[in-house]
């Protein structure tokens, strides 16, 4: 799971296609797989009160960046796929917080600048 959300980190999509692509890649769907349903069952515990919701979003973060990715590709992931479902306990427990658009926004904007950091500081390190 490390791996899979180290890969997930520096994951960028920019369409559909990206996405999709990174779902039949046998090098990395495995990674994207594991992380987006880990975090979809996740907020499913939340959504059905195993886990106090406000504790759960208190301590994980991560879970808004993992939906930032891929929510402005959500409605056409799920008709490629066939399947309404998918991603729908993250969605539901994250599009219910207050400014949950924004949020993701500020998310993806903020993702980038610290993978271009990383990029920087290993290029300076090279």
């Amino acid at each position: 799971m490390r791996e899979a959300r180290n890969w997930f980190i520096s994951f960028f999509p920019e369409s559909i296609e990206d996405i999709m692509r990174t779902m039949i890649d046998p090098q990395t769907s495995a990674y994207y797989r594991m992380v987006t349903t880990y975090w979809d069952m996740a907020a499913g515990f939340v959504n059905h009160g195993a886990i106090d919701e406000e504790m759960f979003l208190d301590s994980n973060g991560e879970c808004w960046i993992v939906f930032a990715k891929v929510q402005p590709y959500i409605e056409n992931i799920r008709e490629l796929l066939a399947n309404a479902n998918y991603l729908r306990n993250l969605e539901k427990l994250l599009m219910r917080q207050p400014n949950a658009l924004e949020t993701c926004e500020t998310r993806r904007e903020s993702m980038k600048r610290w993978m271009a950091a990383r990029a920087e500081m290993t290029a300076k390190s090279a």
